[in-house]
C-alpha cells in the first residue's frame, strides 16, 4: 500500500488539477489509516464496524481529508472521490463516536448511479441494511443480477450477515458456507466460521 500511495502522490504532483487523482490518493490514505486496526494483536480479522477508531492513523486521515477537500473544490465529482467520501464518513467516528449510515447510503446512491459495479451495489446494500434494517438490505441484494455473483465472496458474506440478522439460520449457514469457500484470507475465514457457528 505504501508504494501505491507514493505513486499516487507522484501523479498528484504532476496532475494537481485532476480531482480524481486526489480522490484516489484520499481513498488509499483512508484505507491505509485503518490497516493496523483491521487485525487484532493475535492476528484475527476485525471488521470495520468493530474496529477501535483510536487505533486509526490520525496523520493519514488528516492528509486524506485534505486531498478530498481539494478534489471536491473543483466541483467535478467522480468515482474515486465518492468512494473516498464514504471512507471519510466512516472515519468521522473518531470524532462523533457514531457512523452516519444515512450519509453513507446517500454517497453509495451517487456512486452506483455513476459506476454501478458489483462491489458498489453489494456495499450499497450493506449500508442500507445498517441504516434501515437487514430486510431492506437483503431486498437490494436479491435484485442484483450478475454472472459474477456465484464467485463474488463479499456478496455471500454480506448476505449471510443479513440472513443471520433476520433469524434465518439455515439460509445464513448456507451463505456463510459459500463465503467461506470463496475466502482466501485465513483470518477472514476464521472470522466467518465463528459467525456461522
Amino acid at each position: 500500500m505504501e508504494e501505491a500511495i507514493w505513486l499516487a502522490r507522484v501523479v498528484r504532483e504532476r496532475m494537481p488539477d485532476e480531482p480524481e487523482v486526489r480522490g484516489l490518493l484520499a481513498l488509499m490514505l483512508f484505507c491505509d489509516a485503518r490497516r493496523e486496526a483491521g487485525r487484532s494483536p493475535k492476528g484475527d480479522y476485525v471488521p470495520l464496524t468493530e474496529q477501535d477508531p483510536t487505533a486509526w492513523s490520525a496523520p493519514k486521515i488528516e492528509e486524506a481529508e485534505s486531498e478530498l477537500s481539494a478534489a471536491a473544490s473543483t466541483a467535478r465529482i467522480g468515482r474515486f472521490q465518492l468512494e473516498a467520501a464514504i471512507q471519510s464518513v466512516h472515519v468521522d467516528r473518531t470524532r462523533s463516536g457514531r457512523t452516519d449510515w444515512a450519509a453513507i447510503v446517500a454517497f453509495y446512491d451517487h456512486l452506483v448511479g455513476l459506476a454501478p459495479t458489483l462491489g458498489a451495489r453489494v456495499a450499497q446494500a450493506a449500508a442500507v441494511a445498517e441504516a434501515s434494517g437487514a430486510a431492506a438490505g437483503l431486498s437490494m441484494l436479491d435484485v442484483i443480477d450478475s454472472p459474477a455473483l456465484s464467485t463474488y465472496q463479499p456478496y455471500w458474506a454480506v448476505r449471510a450477515h443479513m440472513l443471520r440478522g433476520l433469524d434465518r439460520p439455515s439460509e445464513a449457514a448456507a451463505a456463510y458456507e459459500r463465503a467461506i469457500a470463496l475466502t482466501e484470507d485465513a483470518a477472514v475465514r476464521r472470522f466467518l466460521l465463528g459467525r456461522r457457528g
